[in-house]
This record gives C-alpha cells, sequence and structure tokens, in this order.
C-alpha cells in the first residue's frame, strides 16, 4: 500500500515556488462535441432540405428540426467551453467554420429553391467573410472579440432563417421577411462596428510598434 500518511510521497512536501502544471482539455470534450455534431449536421440538413426537389413540407420540418439542434448547440458549446475551462485549439477554429457552413448552407440552399432572395444570401456570407478576413488582418495586433451586438444578430439571423426553412403562410410569412430584414439591417451594422474596432486595433498595434522602436 502506498501513499498513506507515512508514505515518503506523502511525507514530501511541494517545492517552494513550483508552478502547478496546466492542465490541458481533452480534445474529445464535451464543447468540441458539441461543435462536431454542428458540423455533421451540415450534409443532413442539405440532404434533407433537398428531399423530393426541397418543397415537401414534411422533410421540410424535418431539415428545420436539423437546424434547430446545430443552432442550439451553437448556443452552449462557446459556453460550456469557457465556464468549465475547456477551451482547446480545435474548438477555436472548429466553432466559428461550423457556425458559417451551417448558416451558408441554409442561406444557399433557400436561395436556390428560390425560397429567400439571393441578395440577402450574398450580403449575409459576403459580411462573414469579410469580418472573418478582418480578423486574420489584425491578429497581430489583438483579437476582435465578439460582441453582444453580433451575438444578437446570429440570433435573429439563426430565428428567420429557421422560419424560411419551414413551408410558412400567412401572417408567419409575413413575419419571418420582416424578421429576415432585420437581420440585415443587424449583420451590416454589426459589420460596420468591427471594421471599426478592426482599425482602431490595428492603429494602436502600429503605434507600440513604433515606439517599441
Amino acid at each position: 500500500m502506498t501513499g498513506g500518511p507515512g508514505s515518503p510521497a506523502a511525507a514530501r512536501p511541494a517545492r517552494p515556488g513550483a508552478v502547478p502544471t496546466a492542465v490541458v482539455p481533452s480534445l474529445w470534450n464535451l464543447a468540441n462535441l458539441l461543435t462536431m455534431l454542428r458540423l455533421a449536421l451540415v450534409p443532413v440538413f442539405v440532404a434533407l432540405l433537398l428531399v423530393d426537389g426541397g418543397h415537401n413540407p414534411k422533410w421540410r420540418a424535418v431539415a428545420w428540426a436539423a437546424f434547430a439542434i446545430a443552432m442550439i448547440t451553437d448556443l452552449f458549446d462557446g459556453e460550456i467551453a469557457r465556464r468549465k475551462g475547456l477551451v482547446t485549439d480545435f474548438g477555436k477554429i472548429a466553432d466559428p467554420i461550423a457556425d458559417k457552413a451551417i448558416m451558408g448552407a441554409a442561406l444557399i440552399g433557400l436561395s436556390a429553391l428560390g425560397d429567400l432572395p439571393w441578395w440577402i444570401t450574398v450580403v449575409i456570407l459576403a459580411r462573414e467573410l469579410g469580418i472573418t478576413l478582418l480578423r486574420f488582418w489584425v491578429i497581430r495586433y489583438s483579437v476582435i472579440p465578439a460582441s453582444r451586438g453580433g451575438k444578437l444578430k446570429t440570433l435573429t439571423q439563426g430565428i428567420a432563417v429557421g422560419m424560411y426553412v419551414l413551408p410558412l403562410t400567412g401572417w408567419l410569412a409575413t413575419a419571418r421577411l420582416v424578421l429576415i430584414l432585420l437581420a440585415v439591417l443587424m449583420t451590416l451594422g454589426t459589420g460596420a462596428d468591427y471594421v471599426g474596432q478592426a482599425l482602431r486595433l490595428r492603429r494602436e498595434g502600429r503605434a507600440r510598434e513604433r515606439e517599441g522602436r
């Protein structure tokens, strides 16, 4: 028997000033598994959306369920990772990819079916691509954090696009049109805010570089 009160291991005190070794989260943690699920749901969602020419109400309802599950995982995986100390390099890369993949698939699929105007899809996807490139442009100076407006924009987009996946009529169809237009406005507004942040971070970063010479 080892490790008892009288054993050498128990009697040996920790070295003064020793720095505890950081625990590296496992790749296969709950947050990453939710992200992987969202990625796996992308082709499943597309296949369900396009069954029977894409206009079968029953299959559209099933496609909506897959989309809803994907969006729900988006709400929880990042929060779980931060609260439980499960942030990994894989999660940092895969999470935004999964977000854009499921949203992009829905937008393109709906526009291809004629249910959503192409200009809306182009505006939203162009903004997402532009902000991603902008983040890389300033990454040497700092990271542009996700704003509350950006998170609200994502939620609004998810609800609006989800309503377009469903075969709605009447006032619900009108409501989803209003909501998707609101999402477009929020997309442009938060995009402009991110551009301002990026320019400021780059200006401050270059100023620090000049001071350090």
